[in-house]
């Protein structure tokens, strides 16, 4: 568990990701990183030390997972290093905007969050817990630093997101521009029969078959019965053939003559691009509807303040890294090529 925590700290930032701009920063200068550091972000120096801890917590994950380590000096490897660079600058970076915005992190709020894992994962068992440190080479330290910058970012995006708001009006533009996806379509209860083919000879032999069926069945068959003998559906043989079609969603032969049927009624054999189908109308056919505004507007507003949070959180980010980009300086083989970052946000999904 905390294995996981250390690596998406540094490497996916412990936090749901949002795409950002790409991190700029200046050309390489050896001279102006100290040789035991690999980049320096404004005064704050990001350590070699620090850049092996993360790297050897990597190579503990791929033993973990029974997974080979990059080689150095390969392809994956160089993408493993300029990966847990470019996350590192991104933490210092952050560190400077929520300095900027008057963010804090007590020590009494990692203790708290800290506690909660413990509960989470080791049933609030102390030894448990330690063991569990031991067998990932973690210590105290590194747990309650990676927990710092957890809540460090979900306390940056909770103060960029503050006045974020979401309008009735935006959600009234949303609903009727988006209609079609609240909308459920015309739809019946049918029972088919399929007798599957590709090739023409096979076909002629299936449209044989279907036509007996569908005598049997104009003769008092029981539908049912043949389907679960005869279909080669197979999401549908075990029920009798019977299925809810919604239309538009079957293929076109097979959509038309299923919503053209009277109720009860059987039809003749119908080739489709899978075989012939033989259909019997089970239920009338229900109507298109669509929800209304009212039954939806709830769901729409948080889609759209997720959204609208989520755009506040990248233009800061970009806003961010634009004002640091000539504070960012490498050491020579570290600095990662031009390209999205990912940004430290304050809600999240990912489970340790």
């Amino acid at each position: 568990m905390f294995s996981s925590i250390r690596l998406l700290a540094l490497l996916t930032t412990l936090v749901l990701a949002l795409a950002a701009a790409g991190c700029g920063s200046s050309d390489e200068s050896s001279q102006e990183v100290p040789d035991d550091a690999v980049a320096v972000v404004g005064d704050q120096k990001i350590s070699r030390a620090e850049y092996e801890q993360v790297l050897a917590q990597a190579r503990t994950s791929y033993k973990a997972r029974k997974q080979d380590f990059p080689k150095a000096g390969s392809t994956d490897f160089e993408q493993l290093k300029q990966a847990i660079v470019r996350s590192l600058v991104e933490q210092e970076q952050f560190e400077i905007g929520a300095e900027d915005l008057g963010v804090t992190v007590t020590d009494e709020e990692i203790t708290k969050r800290l506690n909660q894992l413990k509960e989470q994962y080791f049933g609030g068992d102390e030894k448990k817990y330690k063991a569990e440190l031991e067998k990932q080479g973690l210590t105290e330290e590194q747990v309650r630093d990676d927990l710092r910058s957890r809540l460090l970012s979900e306390k940056i995006y909770k103060e960029v997101t503050a006045d974020v708001e979401v309008t009735d009006e935006d959600v009234k533009k949303h609903y009727d521009e988006n209609k079609s996806q609240f909308g459920t379509p015309a739809s019946r209860e049918v029972r088919h029969i399929l007798i599957s083919c590709s090739k023409a000879a096979d076909c002629r032999r299936a449209k044989e078959k279907a036509d007996d069926l569908h005598r049997q069945i104009e003769n008092g068959g029981d539908f049912a019965a043949l389907a679960r003998k005869n279909s080669d559906d197979p999401s549908s043989k075990a029920q009798g053939g019977k299925f809810t079609a919604q239309k538009g969603a079957t293929v076109p032969p097979f959509d038309r003559t299923a919503f053209a049927l009277e109720t009860g009624e059987v039809s003749e054999p119908v080739k489709t691009q899978f075989g012939w189908h033989i259909i019997e109308a089970a239920a009338p056919a229900k109507e298109a509807s669509t929800k209304p505004l009212s039954a939806v507007e709830d769901t729409i507003r948080q889609q759209l303040l997720q959204q609208k949070q989520n755009e506040a959180m990248n233009k800061w980010v970009e806003d961010l890294q634009e004002r640091l980009e000539d504070d960012v300086v490498y050491a020579v083989g570290f600095k990662p090529p031009a390209q999205a970052t990912t940004a430290q946000t304050g809600t999240t999904t990912t489970q340790q």
